[in-house]
């Protein structure tokens, strides 16, 4: 008589991490928790590299290492970029006006310099709520 083992039992099916749809893992991969969709695997491998950046300083400087060469021998990617995504250039142009927008809101200063000798400033408060100048 032949008994079954934990590799030939079916597999029930379980929910992707990524989409939330069911799918049978694969007999190979017993804790398998992503489905075999490229959005979903992707996604996968993306929070796999982000822990590992948090996790491992060498992988963090390689990663950046590899950019760093990858954008000195493509020296006008950017540019090319641009001139042919009129679209990208546009929202990028909206989004620097709201961060500018945000950082000239926040520029306020509840705090006045005053000159000292020998070149040095000082902080000190501002009286009756006047904003410095």
């Amino acid at each position: 008589m032949v008994t079954s083992t934990a590799l030939e039992e079916p597999m029930t099916a379980r929910w992707c991490a990524c989409c939330a749809r069911a799918f049978d893992p694969a007999p190979q991969v017993p804790r398998q928790t992503y489905c075999s969709d490229p959005a979903c695997q992707r996604e996968r491998r993306r929070l796999w590299q982000v822990a590992r950046r948090l996790s491992d300083p060498d992988y963090l400087k390689n990663q950046a290492d590899a950019q760093s060469a990858w954008a000195r021998r493509n020296p006008d990617y950017w540019k090319a970029y641009r001139e042919s995504h009129e679209d990208y250039v546009e929202r990028n142009r909206d989004q620097q006006r709201v961060r500018n927008a945000r950082r000239n809101r926040n520029a306020l200063t509840t705090m006045a310099v005053a000159d000292l000798h020998e070149g040095l400033d000082e902080l000190q408060p501002i009286q009756n709520g006047k904003i410095a100048r």
